[in-house]
């Protein structure tokens, strides 16, 4: 079992992060200026997570960062597809992605072995506290950036030859 480390609480954080993001960008109907701007949040912690994966090493390579380097390369294709508007291509990379996070953190809880659950043994107001402020942060965020940003992104004016 690995012991709390400035990398794996980075990583924490922002799993949980993308964990409590990743429904609202996934069920939320609208793809305004807020999804893209709450997607290019998602992205970012999503790769802070894979990279900071690779810090985490107590047995060497594993299946787990195998999977950090598959989602890396679908975050990659869900981009390059949403810029060449194939939406069905950018949303199943996306809800992949996202489901790809769920089962690696369905996997660190349920492992008796691994820190999740040491930690909800041994600090469980430190493990709730943390998922509270987590769970503020994104909520208060969210609500901030989707209640900012316009509903449609604004036209941009036509420039005519004078």
């Amino acid at each position: 079992m690995d012991t709390l480390t400035p990398v794996i609480a980075v990583h924490a954080v922002a799993a949980l992060y993308v964990l409590l993001l990743g429904p609202l960008q996934i069920l939320r109907r609208r793809r305004d200026r807020a999804h893209r701007m709450l997607g290019t949040s998602w992205v970012v912690a999503m790769v802070v997570v894979c990279v900071s994966s690779f810090g985490i090493m107590h047995d060497g390579f594993s299946w787990l960062h195998g999977l950090s380097i598959w989602t890396l390369i679908c975050l990659v294709l869900a981009i390059g597809a949403i810029r060449l508007h194939n939406v069905p291509t950018h949303r199943g990379f996306m809800v992949g992605s996202y489901l790809g996070t769920l089962g690696a953190f369905a996997f660190a809880a349920l492992v008796p072995s691994r820190l999740i659950p040491h930690l909800l043994r041994s600090e469980p107001l430190v493990v709730a506290a943390t998922v509270l402020a987590v769970a503020a942060a994104v909520a208060l965020f969210a609500a901030l950036t989707i209640r900012s940003a316009p509903a449609k992104p604004t036209p941009r004016p036509k420039v005519t030859a004078a």
